[in-house]
Formats: C-alpha cells, sequence, structure tokens
C-alpha cells in the first residue's frame, strides 16, 4: 500500500475517532443529566428502605450476603461513579477553558481591528467638580 493511501486511511480514522468522541460525550451529558434529575429525595428514601429490607431478608448470618459485604460493594460502586462524574467534570471544564480561550482571542482581534473613535474635548473643570467626603455623606453642597 502507498503511503498515501495509509495517510488517508489514518485521516479518515481519526476524523472517525472525533466524531464518535463528540456523540460519546453528548451522550454521557444526558445520561448523567437524566440520572440526576432522576434521584428525587423520594426515590433515594424509597430504594434506601428496599435495600434494607432486602438485605434483611436474605439471611444476614449466612456467609453469601453479610452486611459488611454489602456495604463494600456498595461503597465501591459509588466511589466508581464518583470518580466518573469527576473526570466528566473535569472534560467538560476543560473544554469550557478552551471555548473561553477562543473568545477571548476572538475579542482581542477585534478590539486590534476596531479604529479607535477621536477623543472629544474636556468639558470645563468646573462643571466636573466631584463633591468633597462631607458634601457627598451629607447631600449638602456649597456650589
Amino acid at each position: 500500500m502507498k503511503f498515501e493511501a495509509l495517510r488517508h486511511r489514518v485521516k479518515r480514522a481519526e476524523q472517525v475517532v472525533a466524531i464518535r468522541v463528540g456523540e460519546t460525550q453528548s451522550s454521557w451529558f444526558t445520561l448523567s443529566q437524566a440520572w440526576r434529575e432522576g434521584w428525587t429525595p423520594m426515590r433515594i428514601i424509597s430504594v434506601g428502605l428496599a435495600g434494607g429490607f432486602l438485605a434483611g431478608k436474605l439471611e444476614p448470618g449466612s456467609t453469601r450476603f453479610h452486611g459488611a459485604r454489602w456495604l463494600q460493594m456498595i461503597g465501591s460502586v459509588s466511589n466508581l461513579l464518583a470518580s466518573a462524574q469527576a473526570a466528566f467534570a473535569s472534560m467538560q471544564a476543560s473544554e469550557a477553558a478552551d471555548t473561553a480561550e477562543q473568545v477571548a482571542d476572538k475579542v482581542d482581534e477585534a478590539a486590534d481591528s476596531t479604529p479607535v473613535a477621536p477623543v472629544r474635548a474636556a468639558a470645563p473643570a468646573a462643571a466636573q467638580r466631584q463633591p468633597q467626603p462631607a458634601e457627598a455623606a451629607t447631600d449638602v453642597s456649597e456650589r
């Protein structure tokens, strides 16, 4: 296979990966938003009660379902979810920083290309006199 054909295949594969990353991020955002909205306080309480009931009914003294194992499993799953959420938040923060940087660059470019307006003559100093601190505090002016 020729080198140019290989280069073309690599570019195409990179484009496919970039598209898939965008779709995955969009799907992940939708999933995390639906997940957060789905866990209402009432659902949390009902799942806790149901889990407690099941843990009590599944022979607490047996070797298969010890309470400590349940707690260890729940802790592991919660740590997994927390790390996934942190990774997702990190990705979103880096994207936001990149977007902010691009916007700042565009603003700088626009500011550099905009002509500066001529400065008008300043009004007489008497008309722009600022009140003294005592005047400003009491709203009494001796003008």
